[in-house]
């Protein structure tokens, strides 16, 4: 009797089971990771509004600082106005991006805007990013482990 090539069912078996160790390991670390880059691009968001409000604030003196992020964004900027400033893209003008939700208020005073507070939060936590952040007109970025809107942002001492 010639002996048949090929393999056997244990080695596919134990191939198999190599793979499936390898993922158990892999998986979680890849979680992990995207974690870490949704909050670093929140991070940089924040950073990306504050830079855009100092600008728009310079631009549009009598108004003072954006009341919302549409207007910090825009798609017809020829040329810019106090509605469309094209200072932001549009996907961060919409509230949504890398697995956080954008939002922003801002403190009125004497007609003008003179001040704001942005925040990030995860849009499923624990899955697309675990910590919060928020800054105001400081410039200061600003991170916990649970929301941080109006004044648990102005009290928040990790900055980072």
């Amino acid at each position: 009797m010639r002996k048949q090539k090929g393999f056997s069912l244990i080695e596919l078996l134990i191939v198999v089971a190599i793979i499936l160790i390898i993922a158990a390991i892999a998986i979680p670390n890849l979680l992990r990771a995207r974690i870490a880059a949704n909050e670093s691009s929140a991070v940089a968001a924040i950073r990306t509004i504050n830079t855009a409000q100092i600008a728009y604030n310079s631009a549009y003196p009598t108004v003072g600082f954006s009341t919302n992020l549409t207007n910090l964004a825009g798609t017809t900027c020829a040329p810019p106005n106090s509605g469309s400033a094209c200072l932001i893209d549009t996907a961060l003008a919409a509230g949504t991006k890398s697995g956080y939700t954008f939002a922003m208020a801002v403190t009125a005073s004497g007609g003008l805007n003179a001040g704001y507070q942005a925040s990030a939060d995860p849009l499923s936590p624990n899955s697309t990013g675990v910590r919060y952040f928020c800054s105001f007109e400081d410039g200061v970025v600003r991170s916990g482990s649970a929301t941080l809107a109006g004044a648990a942002c102005v009290n928040t001492v990790s900055p980072l």
